[in-house]
């Protein structure tokens, strides 16, 4: 086949030998089947911003992390070194996130490298050693609807005990390996601690597989998994070991306003207390 331009820079720094064919297309990227030395991996090759059909919500990219205060600057300005800024760090979100959670021993692709906006990974395969389906091209059994539901609630956990959330998860973007389901596309994955559209998009990840999954096996859609699971995270209490009930109760104690407004007051004081030690220590 004739070697796509994006993986030219890939063959002549030697991090591919040989494109194999094209695997598929989507929205934001395509991939291909490469060579490396005795390995077959993928080559995600990301689409241009004004060739890709999903568009980077102000919701995901919210308080990311960017190189320096310049490009931050740039991208709110909309410059055009600010959109290949903005497209940079829409690149390398992915990227950070599959380092982040391989470590953490979430079931996603493991990467190798990302080079020339490019990101070299592994091909996730079924049993007989071929690329592996999407979970909606596959007819669940209520039996298996509910193995690989819990067995993606519990990647949930672990990728909100990493501090990261999909924020785009369904069955469009789960894998079914040999080993069962992995957790593919991670450019929109957002900070659970630094987004405050944190708790919708976790409810909503785990919403879309519910909605699945309940399609095969319909008492999963009675329960409250998202709710549960952030609640145990906003309480500190998510654990990878955490077992889940799919029960949520909302409390409907009253909020204790003065003492909420007394925390607030003494870290105010606090911050007030440090800044003129800070102010006199730089005194003469």
């Amino acid at each position: 086949m004739k070697i796509p331009k994006r993986l030219i820079p890939l063959l002549e720094d030697g991090l591919i030998d040989d494109v194999i064919r094209q695997l598929m297309s989507g929205k934001e990227a395509m991939v291909f089947v490469v060579r490396c030395g005795d390995e077959v991996r993928c080559a995600k090759v990301y689409k241009e911003a004004n060739k890709r059909s999903f568009r980077q919500s102000v919701d995901y990219t919210e308080n990311r992390k960017v190189k320096n205060s310049r490009m931050a600057r740039a991208m709110a300005k909309g410059s055009r070194y600010g959109r290949e800024a903005q497209e940079e760090a829409w690149q390398n979100a992915e990227v950070d996130a599959l380092y982040r959670l391989a470590a953490a021993g979430v079931c996603v692709p493991k990467p190798y490298n990302f080079h020339e906006g490019v990101l070299l990974m592994e091909l996730v395969t079924d049993a007989e050693g071929n690329a592996a389906p999407r979970l909606n091209d596959i007819e669940l059994t209520p039996e298996q609807a509910r193995e690989y539901f819990q067995m993606l609630l519990h990647q949930v956990v672990l990728m909100l005990c990493a501090g990261v959330i999909h924020g785009d998860l369904s069955e469009y973007n789960i894998l079914l390996s040999d080993h069962g389901p992995v957790i593919i596309d991670l450019p929109q994955a957002v900070d659970a601690a630094g987004n405050n559209h944190a708790q919708s998009m976790l409810e909503r990840d785990v919403n879309n597989l519910t909605q699945y999954f309940g399609q095969f096996a319909p008492e999963l859609l009675q329960t409250q998994y998202g709710k549960e699971i952030w609640s145990l995270y906003e309480q500190g209490e998510l654990l990878p070991s955490s077992v889940l009930t799919g029960n949520f109760v909302a409390s409907d104690k009253p909020v204790d306003l003065p003492s909420v407004m007394r925390e607030i007051d003494d870290a105010l004081a606090e911050e007030a207390a440090r800044q003129l030690r800070m102010l006199e220590a730089k005194l003469p």
